[in-house]
């Protein structure tokens, strides 16, 4: 019984890590391929266009995170200028408590992982946890590119858990952190 036990248990262990890994790598990977593509306004991933509107046009994203309900490249413009963004709906969920631990698993893929853009240079994902509470009906963190140098230290990803009618739903972006404010705001004021 020992013997089988010894025999079966480095194979448990490593589908566990395997099953835990897989999704990982390839969230890592995809977000890694938008990440490199923002300097060119996610040119290469950009699909055909969904909506338009006066400050805002929506493209679907050639690129999906896996079990992805939706990924979106949209050129925001606001006034003297313009930028793109990339979001994924990664989950929707009828509890909080789910919504609450996928947020906390994604968090845990992201954090302190290092992105390699074009150019071989190398970047780690950095951003303060911030845990989500049912009271709060939107609760994100910011990552930076660390160390923020040229065009890359506008960049932003942004993972974020909001309510949603009666569910929940969870996003993945990366964009200008900057422009997309101000657009949202042109949006409010008008």
């Amino acid at each position: 019984m020992r013997n089988t036990i010894l025999t079966l248990a480095p194979m448990f262990l490593s589908a566990t890590l395997c099953a835990q890994g897989v999704f990982s790598n390839k969230t890592q990977a995809i977000l890694e391929q938008v990440i490199r593509d923002y300097p060119n306004h996610f040119y290469n991933i950009k699909g055909e266009m969904i909506t338009e509107a006066r400050q805002t046009t929506e493209y679907r994203s050639t690129l999906q995170l896996p079990g992805s309900s939706s990924c979106v490249v949209t050129l925001y413009r606001a006034a003297r200028d313009e930028g793109y963004g990339w979001t994924c709906t990664v989950l929707e969920a009828e509890t909080f408590e789910q919504a609450k631990y996928r947020f906390r698993e994604i968090y845990g893929q992201l954090t302190n992982s290092i992105v390699t853009t074009s150019g071989q240079k190398t970047f780690i994902l950095s951003g303060q946890y911030e845990e989500p509470t049912r009271e709060k009906k939107r609760t994100q963190v910011v990552f930076s590119l660390l160390p923020g140098v040229g065009e890359m230290k506008k960049l932003k990803v942004d993972l974020s858990v909001c309510q949603d009618g009666k569910g929940w739903k969870i996003d993945l972006s990366v964009n200008d952190q900057a422009l997309k404010e101000d657009v949202q705001n042109a949006v409010t004021v008008n």
